[in-house]
């Protein structure tokens, strides 16, 4: 089943971000390697700011870090729909992104018992 397409945000973020359980290559490739969920969904799944923590929170509870890479969504905006239910619209890329499309990678970590969301929120002035 597709997701449904929503109307975009607006305005509309400056920034997506792409949430990875480890750290990403170094040096970033110029075509990021996919997900299995990216590759089975046709699309790469993005979160706004507002999103990260939330969705941190939800599909990554179990992991005490976190590397979030910065995309400007100008340099991606002509191949993102926004799409999904609640909590929605989320940015998907459909197409992919390499190191020319990333800002930056930060990880993050969490302390035992603390939320994704406290921990974010602790460690912030990055997601934007």
């Amino acid at each position: 089943m597709s997701p449904s397409t929503a109307a975009a945000p607006s305005p509309l973020p400056a920034y997506v971000y792409k949430i990875l359980p480890e750290a990403p290559p170094e040096p970033l490739p110029s075509e990021y390697p996919l997900s299995e969920l990216d590759r089975n969904d046709g699309f790469v799944h993005l979160s706004t700011a507002t999103q990260v923590p939330k969705t941190a929170d939800l599909f990554f509870a179990e992991a005490t870090s976190l590397w979030l890479l910065k995309l400007p969504l100008a340099g991606i905006a002509g191949a993102t729909r926004w799409e999904g239910p609640e909590g929605g619209p989320f940015p998907h890329l459909y197409g992919n992104f390499g190191a020319r499309e990333v800002e930056g990678a930060r990880e993050f970590s969490r302390a035992e018992g603390e939320t994704w969301s406290a921990a974010l929120e602790r460690q912030g002035g990055w997601l934007v």
